[in-house]
């Protein structure tokens, strides 16, 4: 027989083995996402188990019907029925618990815990269908060229040092233009001289009064823009990784604008808490010159700075910055033997270089850890944009008691929740220059589901259509063809739950709809050319095994020929033309899959080993 195939041969046990696989790691899809409150610290300290009774009673007081609520990794967890209750818990529990903790809406998977057993998860669905939070932010550019200014700056007053050319005062304006005053014209002259044949980005204009004004050109500014926005971007992508906002999209708008989606929140506030957060870290050196009575009446060298630590006791900082966060590489929160939260760092060649030539001449003296975060202060510039206060704080004064290269580390955190969160920041990057969030919008659930409604209803109406006209035109084959349709829909969507990277949105249900529909045409050619083989006068048997291999060659064309699409547009595409790429990709492996071992095996399994005169094809 040339079909011959007995249940207990490999193919049917792997088709048995593929089957109960994907059906495993589609389930989880079938469970949907439970409407959530989440409590957690705004110091960074863990919730503990008095404030999760205060919320348990509260919710029980007001007859709140609840699925659960647990206390977990300091992060207090109220899972609800239904979107409204969730907005009214969330309230009831926010003015229950004031302003001590930040509550926020959440959307969490309802999957049963067995599954995590074997990692079984939901797909991960996109902005389009799971909702989210979309954030217009714009880069503080007035912001970045203040501080090119500060810089360029303490720049000229040490290179006019160095050439020993003197100058009365030197101060920059508030239309950011530096002035430089000369009390002699030749000391004026030679300092145009030198200054503009090595600053070719600043534009240079003396008057009369021995004064040099300088400018930025717009050229350089324009670069500073687009440096500052692609390298924002860069470090908000690698931000929202380390926070584990997975399938977000960070994109430019106009000259000063990013938008940000990121699907499944829906507190804004978690959000700007989030991703608004400007912070880094400079390591200066301690001026221990100066006795504590003149620094409290703020008589301090002009080379040096009052900042203060946590408890407000004041330092004096050389203002010269030995190393940034910038360079920093990598950074991890621990526990010191002590008990006491640290961070640990590894920092770039670079900074590698300069901390250890640094120490290595610095040893005994002590070197200041500034941590510097931009806030909102509440006023606005003249075109409506917020004004971001600069906060800064000692977080750590350390004695130079060695050589460092490029690892060490930093204690003097409050706890270790905020060590974590602190080294989250170092590790993702800090912003190049503070962003402003100047637009925000929420798209709920209820329009991700009515997406996901219709996405289902396209897909449903497409394979009824399909399993009428197979039934009609093909019979018994046609109604082999429709299961094994419905067996590659399972491995889709199974190997779209077990893809880490992969999303679904609208654009690859489209996708989907097109792999099927490709499915469909490869089983109407092979029960076509079995129709043929039927006509020419072959057996039963023979005509299947000939119709099959007949179309075969042509199928393996044609899905190699749209492969080859799908794989440029997701290799030359973004966003939405990715996401139907790759459903796409894997709808037309899954396909031929089918085909090739699912189709043939069913067809095996019924029409081997008989004597069959007439086909229901």
């Amino acid at each position: 027989m040339l079909n011959r195939y007995p249940i207990w041969k490999w193919k049917y046990i792997f088709v048995f083995t593929i089957l109960i696989v994907s059906l495993l790691y589609a389930i989880p899809n079938l469970y949907g996402e439970d409407p959530s409150v989440q409590v957690i610290s705004k110091n960074g300290d863990f919730v503990n188990q008095n404030v999760f009774r205060t919320i348990k009673e509260v919710i029980q007081k007001n007859r709140i019907k609840y699925k659960s609520i647990s206390l977990e990794h300091g992060i207090v967890t109220l899972r609800l029925n239904d979107l409204n209750t969730q907005l009214l818990a969330h309230d009831i529990i926010k003015k229950r618990i004031q302003n001590k903790y930040i509550t926020s809406l959440n959307l969490i998977p309802a999957t049963p815990n067995w599954f995590n057993w074997i990692s079984a998860k939901p797909m991960q669905l996109g902005f389009d269908l799971r909702g989210g939070v979309e954030l217009l932010i714009e880069v503080d550019i007035k912001n970045l060229v203040k501080n090119i200014i500060n810089q360029k700056t303490s720049n000229l007053i040490g290179e006019l040092r160095q050439k020993n050319i003197l100058y009365n005062k030197i101060y920059s304006d508030k239309n950011f233009n530096i002035k430089i005053i000369f009390n002699n014209f030749y000391d004026c002259n030679q300092a145009l001289t030198y200054l503009k044949s090595i600053h070719k980005e600043l534009l240079f204009n003396i008057n009369d009064h021995n004064i040099i004004n300088i400018n930025i050109s717009t050229s350089y500014i324009n670069q500073l823009r687009e440096n500052a926005i692609q390298q924002n971007i860069i470090i908000l992508r690698n931000r929202i990784n380390q926070l584990g906002i997975s399938q977000s999209s960070i994109q430019r708008q106009g000259f000063e604008h990013i938008l940000i989606n990121l699907p499944g929140i829906q507190d804004i506030s978690s959000a700007k808490k989030l991703i608004g957060t400007t912070a880094t870290l400079e390591f200066r050196l301690v001026n221990t010159s100066m006795h504590s009575n003149l620094i409290s009446h703020n008589i301090i060298p002009f080379d040096s700075e009052i900042k203060y630590t946590s408890n407000g006791q004041p330092v004096l900082l050389y203002k010269h910055v030995i190393l940034t966060g910038n360079h920093i590489t990598f950074s991890t929160a621990s526990l010191d033997k002590d008990n006491n939260p640290e961070i640990n760092i590894v920092l770039d060649s670079k900074g590698g270089d300069i901390m250890s030539n640094f120490t290595k001449d610095n040893i005994g003296k002590f070197i200041a850890t500034l941590f510097i975060e931009y806030k909102d202060s509440g006023k606005k510039y003249s075109q409506g944009s917020s004004i971001l206060m600069k906060n800064e704080e000692i977080i750590n004064i350390a004695n130079i008691q060695s050589q460092v290269s490029n690892n060490f580390r930093i204690t003097g955190i409050k706890n270790l929740n905020s060590a974590r969160q602190l080294a989250i920041l170092l590790r993702a990057g800090a912003l190049v220059t503070p962003i402003q969030i100047i637009e925000e919008r929420t798209i709920g659930p209820t329009m991700g589901q009515k997406n996901i409604s219709q996405g289902i209803k396209a897909c449903l109406f497409s394979l009824f259509s399909c399993v009428i006209f197979m039934i009609l035109f093909y019979k018994k084959f046609g109604l082999i063809s429709v299961t094994t349709l419905l067996i590659n829909l399972i491995i889709i969507i199974a190997i779209t739950s077990l893809l880490p990277n992969v999303t679904l949105t609208m654009p690859g249900i489209a996708g989907i709809v097109l792999s099927l529909a490709v499915a469909i045409d490869a089983n109407i050619l092979i029960n076509e050319r079995i129709k043929e083989e039927i006509y020419n006068g072959c057996a039963i048997a023979k005509a299947i095994n000939k119709g099959y291999k007949n179309a075969l060659s042509s199928i393996i064309d044609s899905n190699i020929t749209t492969l080859i699409k799908a794989i440029i547009l997701y290799i030359f595409g973004i966003g939405s033309v990715r996401g139907f790429a790759i459903m796409t990709i894997i709808g037309i492996m899954t396909s031929m899959l089918t085909l090739v071992v699912f189709t043939k095996s069913i067809i095996d399994f019924f029409y081997s080993n008989r004597n069959i005169k007439n086909l229901s094809i």
